[in-house]
């Protein structure tokens, strides 16, 4: 089976709980950009709760119909900096923050020009740490639908919408009595470490 979704800024759980069970990864790059995603913005658990982190990005004289591949961000914002000071505070006492915190912040680093760029340089990033090797490739056109041996999850894996085939089930997390789903990978690969892929399956 195929998996096949757009690109998302440190994904959720549920998306490689998905990308486990698949026999590959295809990443839409034909779509045109989607506010309000998980496109540009990420959920993590701090002690005041579940808290989103957005990726300012430009926007052309099209607001509505801008490819994926345009969209820039805004490093005007210093976002990054925000972003790596909450990743840091809500995780730097998680077990496995020491273990992986320096592959992520290199790709901060690296400050690509591009949204779908950060993306996919993040999405390879957390398949190596989660030791998943399965084949990544993109799409060659849109397609509205995909084909019979394709999963598409297209606009399914979103901020809004939480169907069954999303839904993961409960582990340790750092802050919180009660277990906050839908968080980005990283609070699972920081709190569980090694262990993740074996949660995972």
């Amino acid at each position: 089976m195929i998996l096949l979704t757009e690109t998302l800024y440190n994904p959720p759980v549920s998306y490689f709980w998905q990308a486990v069970r698949a026999d590959s990864l295809l990443v839409e790059r034909h779509e045109n950009y989607i506010k309000q995603s998980y496109r540009n913005r990420c959920h993590v658990l701090t002690a005041q709760g579940v808290q989103p982190l957005s990726v300012p990005v430009l926007r052309g004289s099209s607001k509505d119909k801008t490819l994926i591949t345009e969209i820039e961000i805004d490093y005007t914002q210093k976002w990054h900096k925000v972003h790596w000071r909450t990743i840091q505070t809500a995780y730097g006492r998680a077990p496995y923050f020491e273990f992986y915190s320096d592959y992520l912040r290199a790709v901060y680093e690296r400050r690509p020009k591009y949204l779908f760029q950060l993306n996919v340089d993040l999405l390879r990033l957390y398949l190596k740490l989660l030791k998943l090797n399965k084949p990544l490739s993109f799409t060659e056109a849109y397609q509205p639908t995909g084909a019979a041996d394709v999963l598409d999850l297209r606009n399914r894996i979103h901020p809004k919408i939480y169907p069954d085939i999303l839904h993961v089930k409960p582990y340790t997390q750092v802050f919180g009595k009660q277990f906050a789903p839908e968080l980005s990978i990283i609070d699972l690969l920081f709190t569980q470490g090694p262990a993740s892929h074996l949660y995972l399956q």
